[in-house]
């Protein structure tokens, strides 16, 4: 099931590219990093793997409305389902005059840094620090800027968006590095036993993961009154990422009082949005109903 979902991402919206750019995302060194033999490979298929130089993809709207999403695509930090959780919806959200910035980042690996764990979360830190400071020259909001993440995608965008007070990457300005919103799509959220992707958790933390390390990452725990609004969409029935992923954090954030919507498919399983057709227009009258549109 899980190949074949991963065969359909990647074919759905064929091998174009949208991006009018390619950033760098550490034009003067990646850190946490170590020298290594592992090349980058799938763009033909829209895949990626053994990412050492990781960029944003920038999808320009038409007329940019001043919010910014960073696109953070899935796989089970195994791989990058680019195409599918990436470009083409980078290119859904610029239609509607988001700036969109596709996220490829290092995949969890201790092949090629030195703290595996926390590889995925500094290039969404530093994206998030890029698009912040940057924000005049791509006509957008410094304070509308949010992060999407698909399946584990979603595990790093709400890494992303409660574990933003420890800089995990060198921030000179002390850029805020705190999303303002955040968009997860079957969502890996936690780490523990009884829950988790059990692939997700191996190729993030290991496959004997200290408790230490499964708290730290399992997002619902980190929680907080200043954790970012949120819309959360997931299926009754998906067999690869449990839903309760989604409705533990709904009720974390619920109880923090942080805003959060969410929408439950009773059918589709892992991946439903490359089936369901119109699933993403709850997203956007969510997004107009907070100025993000």
């Amino acid at each position: 099931m899980k190949n074949k979902f991963l065969l359909i991402a990647a074919l759905l919206y064929g091998y174009s590219v949208f991006s009018q750019e390619t950033i760098t995302l550490y034009p003067n060194g990646v850190p946490n990093s170590k020298p290594s033999t592992i090349t980058e490979s799938g763009a033909d298929r829209g895949l990626f793997k053994g990412i050492t130089n990781p960029t944003l993809e920038y999808i320009k709207p038409e007329k940019p409305n001043g919010t910014a999403v960073i696109v953070i695509a899935g796989g089970g930090y195994g791989v990058i389902v680019y195409n599918g959780e990436g470009l083409g919806i980078g290119k859904s959200l610029a239609e509607k005059g988001i700036s969109a910035f596709v996220l490829k980042y290092r995949l969890p690996s201790d092949e090629i840094m030195p703290d595996k764990r926390i590889g995925p979360l500094q290039d969404a830190q530093q994206s998030i620090k890029y698009v912040r400071e940057n924000a005049e020259k791509y006509g957008i909001d410094k304070n509308k800027i949010g992060v999407m993440g698909f399946s584990a995608g979603g595990h790093l965008a709400s890494t992303a968006a409660t574990h933003f007070e420890k800089s995990y990457i060198e921030n000179p300005q002390n850029t805020n590095l705190r999303p303002d919103f955040q968009i997860l799509v079957y969502p890996v959220i936690t780490m523990q036993d009884a829950l988790t992707h059990g692939g997700s958790r191996d190729a993030l933390i290991g496959k004997n993961p200290s408790q230490e390390d499964k708290d730290l990452f399992s997002n619902e725990l980190q929680v907080k009154a200043n954790t970012p609004i949120a819309w959360l969409t997931h299926t009754a029935d998906d067999k690869v990422v449990d839903v309760d992923n989604s409705i533990q954090y709904f009720e974390k954030l619920r109880k923090n009082k942080v805003e959060v919507e969410m929408h439950i498919f009773p059918k589709g399983d892992h991946g439903f949005i490359f089936r369901h057709k119109g699933w993403i227009n709850p997203l956007f009258d969510w997004l107009e109903r907070n100025k993000l549109l």
